[in-house]
């Protein structure tokens, strides 16, 4: 079993960054790839970034390109999510997920993640 908690999450003004950490506990995470997902009020999870067992592959969504970073450093088992010029429309509950197959993608569905955080909150006010 993996255990992933997030943190960082809060309220921020538009234009405002903000940095997400997410901790894996229970086993080795350095071998499988990582996500950020958010929900909104009354819609689905939608894929956020994902970044490959080695960092050699980062993917996003387009609404957050240019604008959000995602990094890991599997030796202390986190991954993080850094957020700048953060829009109203950003606000979620935040999640991190860990995809338990050895294989090298980034899959955009939240059914291929098998962890997943119980979330974090990220408030936007315009």
């Amino acid at each position: 079993q993996v255990q992933l908690v997030e943190s960082g999450g809060g309220l921020v003004q538009a234009g405002d960054s903000l940095r997400l950490s997410c901790e894996a506990s229970g086993r080795a995470i350095n071998s499988f790839t990582m996500a950020w997902f958010r929900q909104a009020p009354g819609k689905d999870r939608e894929f956020v970034a994902g970044i490959t067992w080695n960092s050699g592959r980062t993917d996003f969504a387009d609404a957050v390109k240019g604008r959000f970073t995602i990094s890991r450093d599997n030796a202390k088992s986190m991954t993080y999510l850094q957020m700048n010029s953060l829009k109203p429309e950003d606000t979620a509950v935040y999640y991190c997920a860990l995809r338990w197959k050895p294989i090298v993608s980034i899959p955009i569905q939240p059914n291929e993640y098998v962890y997943w955080g119980q979330g974090t909150q990220v408030t936007v006010s315009s």
